[in-house]
């Protein structure tokens, strides 16, 4: 079992009576790195503005010509009413053509932009350190890569040419309604008046309760994926009530959110209908008022009722893009969040000509979080060829070594060193290109037994992964599969045994041939006669190979050149299996409590 994990924390979220609170938000700054991308994709852009300027002028044009038209059929002037007709005719024609345009540009558009932020956020992903994924939530991670970036596409793929196109259509629209009827137009603008107040006094609440439903949702993917993965640990102590119970307060949580979000959203479209509805009041009362006066027709009456229509229209659109927009943007933020965390330490430019395989750990100290330290001035000198192990009671870090070997984490304090050489100044995959590690828990990915061995090489021929097949002792198991080697693994393994699984993971790195090889219980899966015939494979591989083993059964390690017996992040004892007996100390308790069956 690995010890000395860090504990997993929730993300960028506190809790105050159950509910989640978020932190301040920078909308501008999300808005700017947006807009980067939008600026990466330049010609969809500016063809998409292009529609969307035909768009807003075609439909600032049919009130227009309709207003004309209706003049002059009044007028009896039927030399003009044919071509205004046809100018009319002509101009419904054209929008419709335009707003296919546009719906189809802003499909491309947004694709285009979710491509690159997918690819900038697993690129992300692929550079994150141990360290934090160790303490974050693997489905609120995968939710930030999918219900987050899928919130940013449907935005920019359905609101953006609406958003853009009605707020020229606004700007377009007053400027004609001051052209026609100064007057009419100011009394009119009193429902914008309104319809800025309600706007902004919506946005906070809208932006906060997207912001939490998006925490939720994050909350409960982390919650389904780990509930999914661990099924058959579920069953097996019969919990399936208690998860229940678990996933029913999360997603009720979830579904709370969902509503005051969906409320507040959908509020918005009713309010502004209102208003709308408003100004066709004043429009009416005020222009029947205006043409008594004889101060404008009855064709600029007509144009005046579409153009306060089409006014507000677009008011009610943007209103109701209003809430999708905030959730794009909450979704954006909560991406541009992860994309903003440090990358792994690839300090380090040195690339040896040649590894001997020496290893030494000097006065290292080590803690997960601070204050709670892990190893204390832990020192450990290992020759070429050395089969050292480690063992002790879970806790004790001995798997926190092999993590600071690997530079999954920075040490505290002191220094690691291979050949003399302190691995912070070696390059990062120099350092495991010459290590290959086994862990306890196996990993294989969905795609053949070929070529999930050849993981660890993907150059090496079909001899070297046979061989390393052999070695391992997994080759009679997967000649009596029928595709053999060309097996394809469903759900990682799922069809295989824990300790056939184990198996490919030990040829994986043994066609890797390290000169430092790491052993993280690498055996404790398979049964007696399966870990003898890794045993001995393994006696093979290690020759003239540093080789360090964590192990619980003792039995694995009596062979080894040097047992380092750890407690508590310190050593304890050192020496081979027969010295440490003698001395009747840790080691003696440890191995006499295994041998009569007591827990360790």
């Amino acid at each position: 079992m690995t010890d000395a994990n860090p504990p997993k924390v929730q993300l960028r979220r506190k809790s105050t009576m159950g509910q989640a609170v978020e932190k301040p938000q920078d909308t501008r700054g999300t808005l700017r790195r947006l807009l980067d991308y939008f600026a990466r994709a330049k010609r969809l852009l500016v063809a998409l503005l292009a529609a969307v300027l035909a768009v807003t002028v075609t439909s600032l044009l049919t009130p227009a010509l309709q207003g004309a038209v209706i003049d002059a059929i009044q007028a009896r002037a039927w030399d003009r009413f044919g071509l205004l007709l046809g100018c009319l005719l002509a101009a419904f024609a054209g929008n419709i053509a335009v707003t296919l345009a546009q719906g189809l540009l802003s499909a491309r558009l947004s694709q285009n932009i979710v491509r690159r932020m997918r690819y900038d956020l697993f690129r992300k992903i692929d550079n994150l350190p141990i360290a934090y994924l160790d303490r974050h939530s693997n489905g609120d991670v995968m939710s930030r890569m999918t219900n987050d970036i899928e919130n940013i596409s449907n935005t920019v793929s359905q609101s953006l040419g609406s958003l853009v196109s009605g707020l020229l259509t606004v700007a377009g629209t007053i400027a004609i309604m001051f052209w026609y009827c100064w007057q009419l137009t100011l009394i009119t603008l009193v429902t914008v008046v309104l319809t800025v107040l309600v706007t902004k006094g919506m946005s906070h609440r809208m932006r906060t309760a997207y912001r939490q439903r998006a925490d939720a949702l994050g909350r409960l993917d982390g919650h389904a994926q780990e509930m999914i993965s661990g099924y058959r640990t579920i069953l097996a102590y019969n919990r399936q009530d208690a998860v229940r119970a678990e996933f029913a307060e999360i997603s009720d949580t979830l579904t709370r959110e969902g509503i005051r979000a969906e409320v507040l959203g959908g509020s918005m479209g009713p309010l502004m209908n209102a208003i709308s509805s408003l100004g066709f009041v004043i429009v009416a009362a005020f222009g029947g008022y205006f043409a008594l006066r004889g101060l404008i027709t009855i064709g600029v009456i007509s144009a005046f009722i579409l153009y306060a229509k089409q006014f507000s229209r677009p008011l009610n659109e943007i209103a109701q893009l209003f809430g999708s927009v905030e959730t794009a943007l909450a979704g954006a933020e909560r991406v541009f969040a992860l994309m903003d965390q440090p990358d792994e330490d690839n300090a380090g430019t040195e690339t040896p000509d040649h590894v001997t395989g020496n290893v030494s750990f000097r006065h290292v100290n080590f803690s997960y979080l601070p204050g709670k330290q892990v190893l204390y001035d832990f020192n450990l000198e290992v020759h070429a060829g050395q089969k050292i192990a480690l063992v002790g009671a879970t806790g004790s870090g001995k798997t926190t070594v092999v993590n600071l070997l690997m530079r999954f984490y920075p040490v505290d304090s002191g220094e690691i060193l291979i050949d003399g050489q302190d691995i912070r100044t070696l390059r990062r995959d120099w350092l495991r290109h010459n290590t290959a590690i086994v862990l306890q828990d196996t990993v294989l990915f969905s795609d053949t037994i070929e070529h999930n061995i050849k993981y660890a090489d993907p150059g090496a021929d079909d001899a070297r992964m046979i061989r390393a097949a052999e070695m391992s002792n997994c080759a009679p198991f997967i000649d009596r599969l029928p595709q053999t080697y060309h097996t394809f693994l469903k759900q990682a393994g799922a069809g295989l045994s824990q300790g056939q699984r184990q198996l490919l993971n030990i040829a994986r790195a043994l066609l890797a041939d390290p000169r430092i090889l790491i052993l993280d219980e690498a055996t404790s899966s398979v049964d007696t006669r399966t870990e003898q015939n890794i045993h001995d494979a393994l006696v093979r591989l290690m020759k003239n190979r540093t080789s360090l083993i964590i192990a619980h059964r003792l039995s694995t390690i009596q062979d080894a050149d040097v047992i380092v017996v750890m407690d508590k992040g310190r050593v304890v004892e050192t020496g081979n299996h027969e010295e440490l007996l003698q001395k009747r100390g840790a080691y003696y308790a440890l191995y006499m409590a295994q041998f009569a069956g007591q827990k360790t």
